[in-house]
């Protein structure tokens, strides 16, 4: 059973609210991604996964300017 009622057609693009096309006979997939929750009973899980714990995950995030340099750029471009 699908876990959504709308369904997209991987191969002819069509919409569908069965799990098989009945334009190709292709496999159709949820056409948005599941809904989340802050109360998501699985997010200790997911967050094991992906080890977001680690330094290197840390590490990883991207970057913000410190306030007082964006200041400075500001600044200048005025």
């Amino acid at each position: 059973m699908a876990r959504q009622l709308l369904q997209y057609c991987t191969q002819c693009s069509a919409w569908t609210l069965q799990r098989d096309c009945p334009h190709c006979d292709g496999t159709a997939n949820a056409a948005a991604p599941m809904k989340w929750s802050p109360e998501d009973q699985r997010a200790n899980i997911r967050r094991k996964m992906y080890n977001v714990e680690s330094e290197e995950w840390l590490e990883s995030l991207p970057k913000l300017a410190n306030i007082d340099e964006l200041r400075d750029v500001n600044q200048e471009e005025e």
